[in-house]
């Protein structure tokens, strides 16, 4: 099911290309966060192929989409995803960036599209998220 607005996580911009249109909202949006990851994924590019790739990505993401802030709206949902997920028996820390950026679909009362479901388990009550099919 596809909604007219939506947030899309981090690999979805990564997998774009592969990714059938159909499974994506009508208008897109990201948050600040997942420019910052893209922006840590060109910095630790492991040659120049990889770096060109993943710099094309971020280039291609900064001219498409002015990102949504993680504002303190944002920020007070936080401890309740955090706490949600040590509830689901998972660690938070590895997940902060997935928490950051469904904070930010939380408070702006988006749907979170996603490749990695499994990432934000055990947030099912507090956001909406939208599995998307992973290319092969």
């Amino acid at each position: 099911m596809t909604h007219a607005l939506g947030l899309l996580d981090t690999d979805i911009l990564i997998l774009r290309a592969g990714i059938d249109p159909d499974e994506l909202p009508d208008e897109m949006m990201i948050s600040a966060i997942t420019t910052a990851e893209l922006s840590v994924g060109v910095l630790v590019a492991a040659g120049p192929q990889e770096l060109a790739q993943r710099m094309k990505i971020l280039q291609t993401a900064e001219a498409e989409f002015d990102p949504l802030p993680f504002d303190d709206t944002a920020a007070r949902e936080y401890g309740q995803l955090w706490t949600a997920v040590i509830a689901s028996g998972r660690k938070p820390r590895p997940r902060t960036a997935d928490l950051m950026i469904a904070c930010v679909a939380i408070a702006n009362r988006l749907p979170l599209y996603t490749c990695n479901p499994r990432d934000f388990k055990g947030l099912d009550n507090l956001v909406t998220v939208v599995p998307v099919t992973r290319p092969q």
